[in-house]
């Protein structure tokens, strides 16, 4: 069994907060700072740039895709850390395009995925200029919308709004069945929910690390290619570290050896260092034992909000295993309600038009902050603590 309070003691919260936020960052580990201490002092401030041989930079985004792959179910050697999540969204529908049925012409996409994801598809599709479309369908849609038009379905497992989960091996095998290749988002998942990417066959995935894997602002993502395709993947974004043979300068691309191929630029040594720390308190975590515990703490947080705050309106399915390991209630001024909550020390954050989203992650939250948490948001709508002008300017950042 995981212990939850041993979890919590490794990471630093901040005094009177309740931090309900890690949805969209994890908080700090507190061997992170020593990790990167050493990292900074022992091997760039000595070593230079024979880091990259003698403290293994040049190996850790393998190493550190290995240990994510743990909790993604990805066959060991086949994940790879580095770059942002954009990019390894557009390296994975690249990919997937390239090894489609090639008259096909459609990539299939939900409203609720998040909006960078399909930004990127966009922004490919009018590059490779060849009639693509990209078809938008509710998510509910999706296994109806899949036939003989789709070369590829991309879809974010969690959706950022409110949640939702779609069923990854059952859209899977049907989009397996009408010959369409699959690329998933886990930025909302690794870490939050089990994820079988073997066992569901996915062809590609792909997913964050800054958010419930807690490797910081800015933490590289990562990509995830199956072993059948990993030897005939050709990389759209053919980086020099992609490349077989980086440091022969040859002037051809010739991609490295299955998951190598998918490096792109130089890899970030100091964000990596920061993600051993938390991943070092993964491995002191059941999966199995964190989805058990997060749904009990949002099934706890759905119900004393319903009973303590009746003109929120619950925008998450009540059904635990529908759900990811975050819930989001509606209000007409929730902006303006999550900044008293902030004020308060509640940290959750915001999502347009009307959203207000809450985190639950088992490794630093409990019960006493879920009750602690309602207990305040019920103090700010019933005494409507939330009308006044400098909780209604809306930040860069919501």
């Amino acid at each position: 069994m995981t212990d939850f309070a041993a979890t919590k003691a490794m990471f630093h919260l901040p005094e009177g907060v309740i931090y309900l936020d890690g949805n969209s960052l994890g908080p700090l580990p507190k061997a992170a700072n020593a990790h990167v201490g050493e990292a900074m002092q022992n091997e760039w401030g000595d070593k230079l740039i024979t880091g990259w041989n003698k403290a293994g930079w040049m190996a850790l985004p393998v190493q550190m895709g290995d240990r994510i792959g743990n909790l993604i179910g990805a066959e060991p050697g086949h994940v790879v850390v580095g770059d942002t999540l954009s990019i390894k969204v557009y390296q994975a529908l690249a990919s997937a395009l390239d090894l489609a049925v090639p008259e096909r012409r459609v990539v299939l996409t939900d409203n609720g995925n998040f909006p960078s994801d399909i930004y990127m598809a966009q922004g490919l599709l009018r590059t490779l200029d060849k009639g693509y479309e990209l078809k938008i369908v509710d998510p509910e849609a999706v296994g109806d919308a899949i036939d003989d038009s789709v070369a590829v379905m991309m879809l974010t497992e969690a959706d950022y709004r409110t949640g939702r989960l779609h069923d990854m091996a059952t859209l899977t095998a049907k989009a397996h069945a009408a010959g369409v290749l699959t690329v998933w988002d886990l930025a909302h998942t690794a870490g939050a929910v089990p994820v079988d990417l073997s066992g569901a066959q996915a062809d590609f995935a792909v997913g964050c690390t800054y958010k419930y894997l807690n490797g910081g602002p800015g933490a590289p993502a990562f990509i995830y290619v199956a072993p059948r395709h990993a030897g005939r993947t050709v990389p759209a974004l053919s980086g020099w570290l992609g490349h077989e043979l980086p440091f022969a300068f040859d002037l051809d691309y010739r991609p490295g050896a299955g998951i190598e191929r998918m490096r792109v630029g130089t890899p970030p040594v100091l964000q990596m260092r920061a993600l051993e720390a938390a991943m070092d308190i993964w491995d002191m975590a059941d999966m199995s034992d964190v989805r058990a515990k997060s749904i009990a703490l949002c099934d706890l947080f759905i119900a004393e909000v319903e009973t303590a705050c009746p003109s929120l309106t619950l925008n998450s399915p009540r059904e635990g295993a529908q759900r990811g390991s975050q819930v989001s209630f509606r209000h007409p001024e929730g902006y303006a309600v999550m900044q008293a909550l902030i004020s308060r020390g509640v940290i959750g954050d915001f999502r347009a038009p009307d959203n207000l989203r809450f985190g639950f992650t088992p490794l630093y939250i409990d019960e006493a902050d879920v009750h602690g948490a309602v207990e305040i948001l019920a103090d700010i709508l019933t005494n409507d603590l939330w009308d006044r002008p400098e909780f209604k300017v809306r930040a860069a950042v919501t």
